[in-house]
């Protein structure tokens, strides 16, 4: 339900609660009229730091995302946003496609994925051959592998940075982050994209792109022009990569 001070669109946001990244690179990317609202999940292990940790996360967050998605639409939102990814990407394109019809049957609204929006960015871009970095282990990483292969891309290299916790993610720094971007670019890489909203990229792939002469990717640059996108807002955004600035 729009609102006097968001009369465009008004989103719900599902976002762990370590995460410190959505919601301040959201409202860089905030069009007038819109508003953005977080539904935050408890996160009680917060370990990544292996395996075993990993799954262990994800556990904890399947049974806490409910309790978010319900809170968040309290405030009436018109469409929400997934502002995690990891699970997006589980089980490859049928686990998202799953996924996003759950979240559509619990919540009585349209949502956007940050696989989904990934996909729906790559294919507004005409990119084939990708490369893609992580904050994951290799656990999660093959989930990324699987999922951009199975829908059609030709993925070059995923590189994951095995952030030790989902708050470590956060502390990555600018040069660590376009060390990782460089490693999985080549010439015949046409995309570059970046999985996992905690990592602040929003800005480093806009100027990532103008150096490498390529489309860079930043996932929560994704999922909120997806978001406006379906939502009809084609308001262009300066500041956060060529999909929000020219698509």
């Amino acid at each position: 339900m729009t609102t006097v001070l968001a009369p465009r669109a008004v989103f719900g946001v599902i976002v762990p609660s370590t995460n410190t990244v959505v919601e301040d690179e959201y409202y860089r990317m905030r069009p007038e009229g819109v508003s953005y609202h977080a539904g935050r999940i408890l996160i009680e292990h917060a370990d990544l730091s292996d395996r075993a940790s990993f799954e262990v996360f994800l556990e904890g967050l399947r049974a806490q995302i409910r309790g978010a998605i319900d809170s968040v639409l309290t405030c009436l939102p018109d469409h929400l946003i997934m502002g995690m990814s990891a699970e997006t990407f589980w089980g490859g394109a049928q686990g998202n496609a799953e996924f996003e019809q759950w979240v559509r049957d619990v919540s009585g609204l349209e949502v956007t994925s940050g696989a989904a929006a990934c996909d729906a960015a790559l294919k507004a871009l005409g990119a084939r051959r990708i490369g893609v970095i992580t904050p994951y282990q290799p656990i999660a990483d093959e989930q990324v592998r699987r999922y951009f292969t199975e829908i059609g891309y030709d993925v070059a290299a995923v590189h994951g940075l095995r952030c030790s916790s989902a708050t470590s993610i956060a502390h990555v720094t600018p040069d660590e982050l376009e060390q990782a971007f460089r490693t999985v670019d080549g010439e015949d890489v046409d995309v570059l994209v970046q999985a996992g909203t905690n990592l602040p990229v929003v800005g480093l792939a806009d100027r990532l792109e103008r150096e490498l002469g390529k489309p860079v990717i930043a996932i929560n640059s994704a999922t909120v022009w997806h978001a406006l996108r379906t939502r009809g807002i084609d308001d262009k955004i300066m500041g956060a990569g060529r999909l929000l600035r020219e698509l």
